[in-house]
């Protein structure tokens, strides 16, 4: 089966963009500094208050694959082992090129990506004017054409939900988070301009979910 994992890396927008009524409307239930932080950090878990700064796209029988991320000027490079490209992209080019990418395929993989990577994309695809090519959400209880590992992991909420880090460590796999970034870190790398950072944050996520495929596949996947 012709099949590719991705992922994406999200960045909230500042709340000073948003109008006093919208601001207002987000940090309605903060009560305190420390709330009101968290309340701006959540900004970057929806396609109205954030967008997306990198994607990622592997396939994992081939080991070739792309990410695209936003850059302050244009930069471009391979992978060590030169199966990886890696190309800087508005975000609305990494949109159109990612629908046009995905096309093909007969499955795509993701890990919690029915809860926030595939409504993210599509959703903020169409804020940006642009008609995304597949539908990412297609009948949940079969991973024939979308395999969350997530769902596939928790049998479809049964069992308590870990982070993609947790599932790793306790599969023996490398975590993507072993270089020392996590999502909280995409702020200060972005502001930083440590753009080819995010991307390889983006590429080592993309690594770990096709690895943490292969396991489920070899011991859990039991559907034709």
């Amino acid at each position: 089966m012709n099949r590719v994992v991705f992922d994406i890396e999200t960045l909230g927008f500042p709340i000073e963009s948003f109008d006093e009524q919208q601001q207002e409307y987000l940090l309605k239930f903060a009560t305190n500094d420390e709330e009101r932080l968290e309340a701006i950090q959540r900004l970057a878990l929806t396609p109205l208050t954030a967008r997306i700064i990198a994607i990622g796209m592997l396939n994992p029988d081939s080991q070739h694959g792309k990410v695209w991320f936003i850059a302050n000027e244009p930069d471009a490079f391979t992978s060590d082992h030169g199966t990886i490209e890696f190309r800087s992209a508005s975000e609305p080019e990494m949109l159109q090129e990612f629908w046009n990418a995905i096309k093909p395929f007969q499955q795509f993989i993701t890990f919690n990506g029915r809860a926030f990577d595939c409504p993210f994309l599509m959703l903020r695809s169409a804020l940006l004017g642009i008609r995304p090519t597949r539908n990412l959400l297609p009948y949940r209880y079969s991973f024939t054409e979308h395999c969350d590992l997530l769902e596939q992991l928790t049998f479809y909420g049964a069992m308590r939900k870990f982070n993609l880090d947790f599932y790793c460590k306790s599969f023996g796999i490398k975590s993507p988070k072993s270089e020392g970034v996590t999502g909280l870190e995409l702020q200060p790398l972005f502001e930083a301009g440590r753009f080819r950072d995010i991307a390889l944050y983006c590429y080592g996520d993309v690594m770990a979910t096709a690895e943490l495929y292969f396991r489920w596949q070899e011991y859990l996947a039991f559907e034709k």
